[in-house]
């Protein structure tokens, strides 16, 4: 049996995450990536049963990478405004200081495997995010709303900056830069979107 070589499953993981955001799933395949390695398709078998096995396991581990790294410094007892603050430069930081993983975790949350991985590396992220949420209700810091409304107030505005600073351009093709302030500003809008009025 032929043993495993750290210094080439790492080669083989970085040029899977490579092939996958150049191909995305459908285009990706074990012979092109056998190829982008330089090793034979026998040697990828010695670390990956087979394409979905690579694929669910590499995503597993982005996945991971991407909950650690957004928890880090945070608390769920956190007050709302400093704890939503943390989660967007945690969130922000790791997807610029690790930009093809997170492409290559894009595509895998598109393909047939997304539930699989997030079941498998999501941890007790939600159960954090949930208690937080929670505990900024309870203390009259958050509105009231459904998850879906919520989420899409409090983050997608976030990952449209992060969108816009990937592609380099925002609407209409303008050439686009993220600053500070420009990110202190769409978050200052959306705690105030987000807290209650005072009566």
């Amino acid at each position: 049996m032929r043993t495993r070589n750290t210094d080439k499953e790492a080669l083989v993981k970085q040029k899977a995450i490579e092939l996958l955001v150049e191909l995305g799933f459908e285009g990706f395949s074990m012979n092109k990536l056998a190829k982008a390695c330089g090793i034979s398709v026998a040697t990828l078998y010695i670390y990956y049963a087979d394409k979905d096995d690579l694929i669910k396991k590499i995503g597993i581990e982005l996945g991971k990478g991407f909950f650690e790294g957004a928890l880090k410094g945070f608390s769920p007892e956190m007050h709302f405004a400093e704890g939503l603050r943390i989660q967007w430069n945690n969130r922000l930081n790791y997807t610029l200081e690790n930009k093809a993983a997170m492409q290559c975790w894009e595509v895998i949350r598109h393909s047939p495997h997304n539930d699989y991985v997030l079941q498998n590396s999501v941890g007790n992220f939600k159960e954090i995010l949930g208690t937080f949420t929670k505990n900024a209700r309870d203390r009259g810091e958050l509105v009231h709303l459904p998850f879906e409304v919520f989420w899409s107030i409090a983050y997608a505005p976030m990952y449209t900056l992060l969108r816009f600073e990937a592609e380099g351009k925002s609407m209409g093709n303008k050439p686009f830069k993220l600053t500070e302030e420009m990110k202190d500003q769409v978050f200052t809008a959306v705690i105030k979107a987000l807290t209650p009025d005072k009566q």
